[in-house]
């Protein structure tokens, strides 16, 4: 296949990401988000014309997908002059793998893949080398060097939710529901917790405080298996569970609905990360402490800038204000790493503000005056 990708567009993609040392490699798997400044806006470039843009969504079952990065890759790419495309392998690996196919065969210059399955894609990486079309690894790790990683500190949401969570509990029967075991970003969180003071998978807390009475990577993110594992957790430990740590807001639904049932949501804190608008409910609420924002804008627009100068020059070296990190498997990749937001009660307007939701899907069912946001 011929070299598709002359285009008349030259960017340089300016962010400021992380604090790594510049340059520098980090250790995997983080890049030290939660001491970084916050990220600045792509600075300005000549729009490009003849740029394809494909885009490879795992899923849309995550609320972030559709309502806030679609829509800021779309702008951004287009802002550049560039065409989006994309598809849903609908959780299915092969069916991605297919779709990365396919729209190699509609033309993309470039592809952006969130990855179902971090390792199952990467032949799938290595045709549209072949076929010299770049490849954004987007918000999941793929072990290639060759990819630019565009995604948000992950072990750093994991420390987040960790550290925010023993403020309020320190010690006790704690419960662990973990992501897709398929993806690298469950394991990253679980690192950062453990960096923060949870004890390791299988290892014993040494002050003796912390006992991890279930810990369970969930199918898919999916709620439904979250509420499940949490279900057979409770069964397991007579209801004795005194906090959770759930990797997203999605499985936070699914845990917070078991504790329901049982006549403890409120009671036992519950954490999780993306900013979802039931989330950020429940966090006014009281039955979740904890959403740890990764504003999905911020990463289309870092993502979609970035795919519009790949067309250009897919050099990785040419786009500047990133980061060498270094991977689990022992990889390093050029990345752009993103800050996270914890959004707490006292913080809730934050969103609002930000139009994430409004004050109205905010505060249903809160007691009025019982949260800042909630007057």
């Amino acid at each position: 296949m011929s070299d598709r990708r002359t285009v008349a567009f030259l960017s340089a993609v300016t962010f400021a990401i992380v604090a790594c040392g510049g340059g520098g490699a980090t250790t995997a798997p983080s890049a030290g988000a939660t001491d970084a400044p916050p990220a600045s806006e792509p600075v300005a470039s000549t729009p490009a014309e003849g740029c394809t843009v494909g885009v490879s969504w795992n899923n849309f079952q995550e609320e972030r997908w559709g309502k806030f990065d679609e829509p800021a890759l779309k702008t951004a790419i287009e802002a550049g002059g560039g065409t989006y495309i994309s598809n849903d392998a609908k959780s299915s690996a092969e069916t991605q793998a297919s779709n990365v196919e396919n729209l190699i065969s509609q033309g993309a210059n470039v592809l952006i893949i969130l990855a179902q399955d971090g390792t199952a894609i990467l032949p799938s990486v290595e045709a549209a080398a072949a076929a010299n079309v770049p490849v954004i690894a987007y918000d999941r790790l793929i072990e290639d060097p060759n990819v630019l990683y565009a995604t948000f500190d992950n072990k750093g949401v994991g420390k987040i939710m960790a550290e925010i969570l023993l403020g309020v509990i320190d010690a006790g029967n704690f419960a662990i529901i973990k992501g897709n075991s398929a993806d690298a970003n469950a394991d990253f969180l679980r690192a950062g917790m453990t960096e923060a003071g949870i004890p390791d998978v299988g290892a014993t807390d040494p002050a003796g405080k912390i006992v991890i009475v279930g810990e369970e990577y969930t199918d898919n993110w999916d709620p439904a298996n979250a509420q499940t594992n949490m279900e057979q957790i409770l069964t397991a430990n007579d209801n004795k569970v005194d906090a959770v740590l759930s990797e997203n807001d999605g499985m936070a639904g699914g845990v917070i609905a078991a504790l329901e049932a049982q006549g403890l949501a409120g009671t036992v804190p519950v954490t999780g990360q993306d900013g979802d608008k039931a989330a950020l409910n429940r966090v006014a609420l009281g039955t979740q402490l904890v959403s740890v924002w990764k504003d999905g804008r911020e990463l289309g627009t870092a993502a979609g800038t970035s795919a519009v100068a790949l067309c250009a020059n897919p050099d990785l070296a040419s786009l500047s204000g990133t980061v060498q990190f270094d991977t689990p498997g022992g990889n390093t990749l050029t990345s752009i790493i993103l800050d996270p937001t914890p959004v707490q009660q006292d913080n809730l307007q934050d969103v609002v503000d930000a139009a994430v939701l409004t004050q109205a899907e905010l505060c249903a069912g809160v007691t009025a005056g019982s949260v800042t946001a909630c007057p």
